[in-house]
């Protein structure tokens, strides 16, 4: 009778290595796919009914296989009807060569093909490891996750999380609540992440910041490549600095070159020094203190508590703020409240105070109109205010009579202005000098029309309006009555009055093409606004990371003669 009992039982337990099971335990219901769970070794089997039903008990070594996985633990539960296994003690569960899992206890469901794992799991691939409490595993979607805190490791990063999902076939590990990923160089922060551990690529949504000792990034949609350190930052950006602020639309940036270049809506703010740049393209190099901006570039800044307005087709920023200097090129532009000015390109030094204005400038002091070949504005840069003018070759100096429809004109070949209260005070024209100025009494009556030519003179201004002239060495004229000076006699030489093109508010530094071009970049904006706010899509080069790419060949057609 034993030995038909042993019989039976070897018989039982040979047939249960061939079953099969499943996460539901139901011993009545056989395996949908035929796909069994096999156990492939173990030192010791036990069938206990009362104490498991329905399961075999194998202690000691046991290995378990099922479709390309490979499960060793000390002592399993199998339940062959439902092709289910339980796994106690030092589980490890292998897929192929790419995924390794540890654990305490494990569960694995041979029809759904769908593990579970916990107590100190530890999930590895050859690029990262995972550490965390519990991890859910389905193998047929080849993707992993887990609801307790976890922490991923691959060689350029660590990242931490209360929960996350990682795909395999992809690399990619998703994180919807709080992920922080830290390496020697920055700490990302943000509650939406998208990373590849083979590349390095993370994509976050929603306010995240990427800090480093140098400064910390901020934006709700961007891409961060963190073994090349470059970002692609694509809404509500900026860059801070302990000294700058860099602000833009769709924004790229070069950790390692301290490189930013940003599109539509750009701001970049000297936090300490009140000096901004907009624009809707621009280049900044921080390490070698430099900016290009364009497309209705402005550069403001602060002199004498009032904001200074620089505008060019293009704007280069250079050197630091003690010694910062401005070009300007292309329909070169300045305004400040009483004075404001055009040329074709412009030249500002912070350091010595120097204004170049070059290429056919114009200069207006309230209703004072002033042209030459070559302009100097000088400041003095310890009170912060505007000191003197140079017009160097050709100047000229217009004024409209105070009442009538006349112009008082002064010409020679150069000209030197000092300033008092931002007000051009005193001028000295040397060299050729030529006048037309209309002469009034206390009651602003007409005496006449002064008209002469000179070798110089001096002009004293109140108020931006001719007070005195005095005229030096060979002096030759006369005053006119007005109705003895023709009208063709009232102009010099080269006089072009130009007051319609005086820029008289700030807005008036931007030409209609800079104005489209705002108007279009706006549109950009506008346009993007109105698109679905949704996490950015993986680059082909995310997507395509490691991939040999296979080289054709060409082959050759051979007839056979």
């Amino acid at each position: 009778m034993n030995k038909i009992y042993i019989f039976f039982l070897l018989s039982l337990l040979l047939f249960s290595q061939n079953s099969v099971w499943s996460q539901e335990i139901k011993p009545t219901v056989l395996p949908q796919n035929g796909k069994q769970v096999v156990i492939e070794h173990s030192d010791f089997l036990d069938i206990s009914e009362k104490d498991v039903p329905g399961a075999i008990v194998f202690t000691g070594n046991v290995i378990i296989v099922h479709e390309g996985i490979r499960m060793t633990c000390n002592k399993a539960y199998h339940f062959s009807k439902s092709n289910f296994v339980k796994a106690f003690g030092n589980v490890q569960m292998i897929q192929g060569d790419t995924l390794f899992m540890n654990s305490k206890y494990a569960e694995y469901n041979g029809n759904s093909k769908f593990a579970f794992a916990t107590g100190d799991v530890l999930m590895r691939d050859p690029k990262m490891t995972l550490a965390t409490d519990t991890i859910n595993f389905d193998r047929n979607s080849q993707e992993a996750y887990y609801n307790t805190s976890g922490t991923i490791r691959d060689p350029e990063n660590t990242l931490t999380s209360k929960s996350g999902k990682y795909f395999l076939s992809q690399k990619k590990f998703q994180f919807q609540t709080a992920v922080t990923v830290v390496n020697p160089r920055q700490t990302i922060k943000t509650n939406h992440l998208d990373y590849y551990t083979n590349s390095g690529h993370a994509y976050v949504f929603g306010p995240s910041t990427i800090t480093s000792a140098t400064n910390t990034i901020y934006t709700e949609k961007g891409f961060y490549d963190t073994k090349k350190d470059e970002g692609k930052l694509l809404k509500k950006s900026k860059i801070t600095y302990k000294d700058r602020l860099i602000e833009g639309d769709d924004i790229f940036y070069d950790r390692k070159k301290d490189f930013a270049r940003a599109i539509n809506n750009v701001k970049v703010t000297d936090t300490i020094n009140d000096f901004v740049v907009k624009g809707h393209y621009a280049e900044v190099y921080k390490q070698k203190d430099s900016m290009f901006i364009t497309k209705k570039a402005v550069a403001i800044t602060l002199f004498e508590k009032d904001s200074v307005y620089f505008h060019a087709k293009k704007l280069l920023i250079t050197g630091k703020p003690t010694n910062r200097i401005i070009r300007g090129s292309n329909n070169a532009r300045f305004f400040k409240k009483d004075m404001s000015g055009k040329c074709d390109s412009i030249h500002s030094n912070q350091k010595t105070g120097l204004t170049q204005m070059i290429g056919k400038p114009i200069f207006w002091n309230g209703k004072n109109q002033m042209t030459g070949d070559l302009m100097h504005l000088i400041a003095d840069t310890k009170t912060e205010k505007v000191d003197s003018l140079k017009v160097l070759n050709n100047a000229f100096i217009i004024s409209k009579d105070t009442i009538g429809e006349g112009f008082n004109q002064v010409k020679g070949q150069n000209l030197y202005g000092k300033f008092r209260e931002n007000k051009l005070h005193e001028v000295d024209v040397v060299k050729n000098t030529e006048v037309i100025f209309y002469m009034r009494n206390e009651k602003n009556e007409l005496i006449g029309i002064n008209k002469n030519v000179s070798s110089s003179i001096n002009m004293i201004l109140e108020g931006n309006t001719i007070d005195t002239i005095t005229f030096f060495t060979n002096v030759d004229g006369d005053i006119y009555p007005e109705t003895e000076l023709p009208e063709n006699a009232r102009k010099l030489r080269g006089f072009i009055w130009r007051g319609d093109e005086q820029i008289l508010i700030k807005e008036d530094i931007f030409p209609p093409d800079e104005l489209e071009l705002d108007k279009k970049a706006q549109k950009e904006v506008e346009k993007k606004a109105q698109e679905p706010d949704e996490p950015m899509e993986a680059s082909k080069e995310t997507l395509e990371y490691g991939k040999q790419k296979v080289k054709k060949k060409n082959f050759k057609k051979i007839n056979n003669i």
